[in-house]
């Protein structure tokens, strides 16, 4: 087969049809960007750098209050507590990327919710503030001279949500107060909807929809698959709906361990899952066995095989999975994780040579 573009390359694997090779993409933390460029050599433009068949831009904000600067609430030497326009309370490290700890959520009820929150984000005057519609123009005008397969990246409900009220809170409303969780769900979907129509009538389509939604931890995901049903199916389906209404095809990113929720997932029109990740429990092999003839694959390479340098550790990861993956024309190689800066700019090139050797299919 002829050598495909990276939009080629992308739309086939999303439609299990036959391709020259695995697709490629990655994340990485936001201070590998600044090792590596500052000092290893590396170019700013990563998707030039590594030839990624693909590339996103995040133009919705969705946080409640659009105009608010976040305060300083406390500092040291390492970290960094603010309020944000979530009035929620976050610490962050200084010197290095992490997510952040939480610290308070004021919307810690219905009320709130209700008085404070609720009418910021259904005020459709706002709406053409929260998009930025350069940015979208830009990167969509970048993937197509480059001929990548462009996403419209951005949160899902469950995303939305605990930055408001915290993961405590959340989830236990689901039991004490579930009428008001699905409240909140709907108007997250419901603003994302409004946001992409919007967004898509004056600048164009993407060529797919990109979630983040991370709903899982070490070893089980934060709800039961009955509590997914109920609360976050039926937006994931208005979402997923809406775009395969434009013949968009929906990737959803999610840390932890998902697979009990894969099957609602799947029903609810994802296309696609992104980042399968090892230490959480998941297992790349087993998932592509169950789901691999269903949706793209994206991930599942631990990259706690990767970030110790060790070209023989990254050598028998990759060929214990990559040749396994292949076969239903359905795999984006991509570590479970966001690259750290540990991992050397050098190794990281020789982990991409590697792999793509590997997932090259033969004529």
């Amino acid at each position: 087969m002829e050598k495909l573009t990276g939009k080629e390359r992308i739309s086939r694997l999303l439609r299990h049809e036959p391709v020259d090779r695995i697709g490629l993409y990655e994340h990485f933390w936001g201070d590998t960007y600044k090792e590596w460029c500052e000092n290893q050599g590396c170019g700013e433009d990563f998707t030039a750098e590594f030839g990624f068949d693909m590339d996103e831009c995040w133009a919705t904000n969705l946080v409640a209050r659009l105009d608010f600067e976040p305060e300083i609430v406390a500092e040291t030497e390492d970290t960094i507590t603010m309020l944000d326009g979530n009035w929620a309370t976050l610490k962050r490290h200084k010197k290095h990327d992490t997510t952040p700890e939480h610290i308070n959520f004021f919307i810690d009820d219905r009320e709130k919710w209700e008085t404070m929150v609720k009418p910021l984000l259904t005020d459709d005057t706002q709406l053409e503030k929260r998009i930025n519609f350069k940015a979208y123009r830009e990167k969509k005008q970048f993937c197509k001279e480059h001929e990548l397969f462009f996403v419209w990246s951005g949160v899902n409900v469950f995303e939305c949500i605990h930055p408001v009220v915290g993961h405590e809170e959340m989830l236990a409303a689901m039991i004490y107060d579930p009428e008001w969780i699905e409240d909140m769900c709907q108007t997250y979907a419901d603003l994302t909807i409004k946001a992409q129509k919007l967004l898509f009538e004056r600048e164009g389509l993407p060529d797919g929809i990109w979630y983040y939604e991370d709903m899982g931890y070490k070893g089980a995901p934060f709800m039961s698959p009955a509590m997914y049903e109920r609360f976050l199916y039926p937006a994931h389906k208005r979402t997923c709906d809406f775009a395969h209404s434009l013949g968009l095809p929906v990737i959803m990113h999610s840390c932890g361990f998902v697979e009990p929720l894969l099957d609602g997932m799947i029903k609810a029109g994802i296309n696609g899952l992104q980042v399968i990740e090892i230490k959480a429990g998941m297992d790349l092999l087993r998932i592509y066995e169950k789901y691999g003839d269903k949706i793209l694959l994206m991930g599942g390479i631990d990259v706690r095989e990767v970030y110790p340098n060790d070209l023989a550790r990254i050598d028998a990861e990759l060929e214990k999975k990559i040749p396994k993956v292949m076969d239903k024309n359905c795999y984006v190689l991509h570590s479970d994780h966001s690259i750290p800066k540990t991992v050397n700019y050098e190794v990281y090139k020789y982990f991409i040579k590697k792999g793509l050797e590997l997932g090259t299919y033969k004529e």
